[in-house]
């Protein structure tokens, strides 16, 4: 006889009651301190057999030629004398393992991944293949053509033409402005990407972000190999920005769309009115239900999507917003923003509005830190700027904290149009 079970037969037609987010438990990594004064952070626990490690180089386009820098990155383990690249790929086939490299304007980040049991026989092929490395000239000679014609081709793209304006202008008088023209390709020289290459790279080395159930052997064979690269990292010099402000055009003929770029210089998470200015920027632009999407996608039908963002460097930040209009609405959308940041500075956020922000906000955070890949990152992105961890902590304080008063005061402050650069392409 079948023996009956009183258990609780659950309500599908009733949503789960909402908790607010009160504390996140924050799991740093493991440091350790290279000889070579590169720093190793090492992050264990995870569920699965997964593994990657992440070398930060200071190597990114600021950090000397923008063109060397980008087909260094290229090319990085395109062939040594002893190998090709199809050899090195075949190599890092065998053990599962794949790579990426992520060029920025201060850093390129080499990621490998692979199985925990795998990832050091992974990474002894790309060490070796990166020290090895020699740019042969066939296949410096197939990138630089293949780059030349994607170049191009991004040329007619107002998108294009707005981000590159937008950014020489922004940090016009720095080295952030500088930027590849299309004439740069004809004189891509080997011996200055080979010499790219020692500099940013075998003496480059500035973190390392290893995470993985991996042995203690392995750890420390991981160690004895990062040891091999230098960090005689040059400090960077302080420069004062000269950004420009109003309004600038890129007229493209037979162009559909015109491409949007509105900002200003502003800060990263080390600024006092960071957390603040995030939910503000969060309401102005940064969710699917904010009030530029609600005014000019839902109300007007200007755009399929439009957002503001905080972007930030190690020392510094800016705020943008970017779309794309039709070419005949581009003065209208221009009015429409203008109308969003002055309903900030002069009506106060309705408490239904803030808390829903806040809550999206929490909810993004919370997200962001579901697993050790995850928390790892988020200690990555504080690490970048000189904090730890408890940054968080603060900003989910800060969050719950701000009212609808002090993001009125940061509008005025921060959302004043004639402090603003603004440039189209279309």
């Amino acid at each position: 006889m079948k023996q009956q079970t009183n258990r609780a037969v659950i309500d599908r037609t009733i949503a789960p009651s909402l908790r607010p987010v009160e504390h996140i438990s924050f799991v740093a990594p493991h440091t350790y301190h290279l000889k070579n004064g590169a720093v190793l952070y090492f992050r264990q626990g995870l569920q699965n057999d997964t593994s990657k490690i992440e070398l930060h180089f200071a190597a990114g386009s600021v950090c000397g030629d923008p063109l060397s820098a980008s087909l260094c990155a290229g090319l990085l383990i395109n062939g040594t004398k002893q190998k090709t690249a199809k050899q090195i790929q075949k190599a890092l086939d065998a053990v599962g393992a794949y790579y990426d490299v992520s060029l920025s304007q201060e850093t390129t980040v080499v990621t490998l991944y692979a199985l925990k049991d795998q990832l050091l026989k992974a990474y002894r092929v790309f060490h070796d293949s990166l020290f090895g490395a020699s740019f042969p000239q066939k296949e410096l000679n197939e990138l630089v053509h293949e780059r030349q014609q994607k170049f191009m081709v991004q040329q007619q793209k107002v998108s294009f033409l707005a981000q590159r304006l937008f950014q020489r202008s922004l940090f016009a008088g720095s080295i952030y402005a500088q930027q590849i023209q299309l004439e740069d390709f004809k004189r891509a020289d080997r011996s200055a990407i080979m010499a790219f290459h020692q500099q940013h790279y075998l003496h480059g080395l500035k973190k390392v972000f290893l995470i993985g159930d991996i042995s203690e052997e392995a750890l420390q064979a991981f160690q004895v190999l990062l040891n091999v690269f230098e960090s005689q990292i040059a400090a960077r010099k302080a420069f004062e920005w000269q950004p420009e402000q109003g309004a600038t055009h890129i007229e493209h003929e037979g162009a559909v769309q015109s491409a949007v770029r509105i900002g200003r210089p502003l800060f990263n998470k080390t600024h006092p009115d960071f957390c603040a200015f995030s939910v503000l920027n969060t309401i102005l632009g940064d969710y699917f239900g904010s009030r530029l999407m609600s005014n000019i996608r839902e109300d007007k039908g200007y755009t399929y999507g439009i957002g503001s963002h905080i972007v930030e460097n190690s020392k510094f930040g800016y705020f943008v917003i970017g779309t794309e209009v039709g070419v005949q609405t581009r003065t209208a959308t221009f009015l429409e923003i203008q109308k969003e940041f002055e309903r900030l500075q002069n009506e106060a956020i309705s408490d239904a509005e803030l808390e829903l922000v806040k809550s999206y906000l929490m909810g993004q955070l919370l997200k962001s830190a579901d697993g050790p890949y995850a928390m790892l990152d988020l200690f990555a992105n504080v690490e970048t700027i000189g904090l730890d961890l408890s940054f968080y902590d603060h900003y989910i304080a800060e969050i719950k904290a701000v009212d609808a008063k002090k993001l009125q005061e940061l509008a005025k402050q921060y959302l004043n149009w004639d402090q603003m650069l603004i440039i189209s392409a279309g």
